[in-house]
């Protein structure tokens, strides 16, 4: 393959790969132009990462649909512990030890028993309640009048919506979230290994006090469900099942309300369609987990045998690296896609926003409708709502090595812009509808 080829930046095929590989800053902060690149130049493509482990990134849609769920690519950690210990640190496996990182027939049977509590019926009854967290936060934002929305609405919400779901009382949360905080923060900094230890063990006999609890006195949570059903899991199993839950499905729902309201904010003429007619919203969601999704690149797999994807072979052992932001923007799979458009249609199940395959994101229903009402309530509340400073939110996507999560670490916004043409009787009728 040439290697001098013109990267959009002006650099060659080489330079784009060294950028990939080492997660270089002008990778993390636009990555699109350099996945559009390797899709037409190397759509499986050889990267050197800073662990040392050989790793293959493939970023073609209908290559990554298949990569998704091709059982030669293994995601059980106990196959390659001493891999997934390079690539992730020396963590407290008993956590790690999921149905994230587990194969059939481990893999098959945890997610049935977690699916069984976890129905779209039991989502679909939590709207009221999500609608009221959400409004719930965002008055406390209208007193601050310019926030940072990850901080004060897109990472809250989500926060909130796990622990009603999981029946964690309202006394112990700060406890319970505290823990989360500590782990989530030390997991990717080598000098805090410590720290992460202790607070690992911590978490874990907090997470089986909450189950002693909840099995002492069963409520209607998804967590009374799981230990009431036909087939149970094991106490570990479900201390790790809850973790798993909780780390996923609150960074990915934070990242995407941000990545969201900051395309639509960009765009304002998209921002117009959707207040206009909020029933646009739930495409909405879809056309923003294709254009800017919060998973950049999939969880861990490796090799478990040879492979051959468009004529590269992947040795057994390696690492393979699924890049959802970059299937997602295929033009051999979506027509215009580098333009967001919120009425674009038939998006469902074809974009690989939640994965696809065996490991189609369990929590995918939920996500969805906390999508749907952070949207509709943000435009609602705060129509004229825009960025506090676009340069600022330019330099604002996080940072690092390992592309796991798209998102911004901040996205300060002015909630309610003072407009000097305003009628001011208007204004006045507004404040006093909206109870300000």
């Amino acid at each position: 393959m040439a290697q001098q080829d013109a990267a959009p930046d002006g650099g060659g095929l080489h330079d784009i790969v060294s950028a990939v590989s080492r997660g270089a800053p002008e990778y993390r902060q636009c990555p699109h132009p350099m996945y559009a690149a390797l899709r037409e130049r190397d759509p499986v493509c050889r990267l050197t990462p800073p662990h040392g482990i050989d790793t293959y990134l493939i970023t073609r849609h209908d290559d990554a649909r298949d990569a998704l769920s091709d059982p030669r690519f293994s995601k059980n950690m106990h196959g390659a512990i001493d891999t997934y210990h390079a690539v992730y640190g020396s963590f407290f496996d008993a956590l790690d030890d999921n149905v994230l990182f587990s194969d059939p027939p481990r893999h098959t049977r945890l997610r049935r028993v977690l699916r069984s509590a976890f129905t779209p019926r039991r989502v679909e009854r939590m709207r009221p309640r999500i609608t009221e967290i959400a409004e719930d936060i965002l008055g406390e934002c209208r007193r601050a009048g310019t926030v940072d929305l990850m901080a004060s609405f897109a990472f809250p919400l989500p926060i909130a919506v796990l622990c009603e779901l999981m029946g964690i009382p309202q006394e112990d949360r700060p406890e319970i979230l505290q823990q989360f905080a500590v782990v989530t923060r030390s997991r990717f900094d080598p000098s805090r290994k410590a720290e992460l230890k202790a607070a690992e063990e911590r978490l874990q006999h907090r997470l089986e006090r909450l189950i002693a609890d909840t099995r002492a006195h069963p409520s209607d949570s998804f967590l009374s469900d799981l230990l009431q059903g036909d087939e149970q899991l094991a106490d570990p199993e479900l201390v790790a099942s809850l973790w798993v839950l909780f780390f996923a499905g609150h960074k990915t729902t934070a990242y995407q309300i941000g990545n969201s309201v900051l395309n639509l904010l960009l765009r304002p003429d998209q921002a117009a369609l959707l207040r206009e007619d909020p029933a646009l919203i739930p495409r909405a969601v879809e056309e923003m987990l294709r254009f800017e999704g919060s998973v950049e690149t999939s969880t861990f797999r490796y090799a478990a045998q040879d492979a051959e994807i468009r004529g590269t072979r992947i040795p057994e052992g390696s690492l393979v690296q699924i890049a959802i932001s970059a299937a997602n923007r295929d033009p051999e799979k979506f027509d215009r896609p580098d333009e967001l458009d919120v009425t674009r249609e038939g998006l469902q199940g074809t974009h690989l926003g939640f994965g696809h395959g065996t490991h189609y994101c369990l929590g995918a229903p939920l996500a969805r409708l906390e999508l749907e009402i952070a949207l509709a309530t943000l435009l609602r509340e705060f129509p004229d709502m825009e960025l506090a400073d676009a340069r600022e939110t330019g330099k604002a996507w996080l940072k690092g090595p390992v592309p796991a999560f798209r998102g911004l670490e901040h996205l300060r916004i002015v909630l309610e812009p003072f407009r000097p043409d305003a009628d001011p009787g208007e204004a006045s009728l507004a404040s006093v509808a909206s109870g300000r």
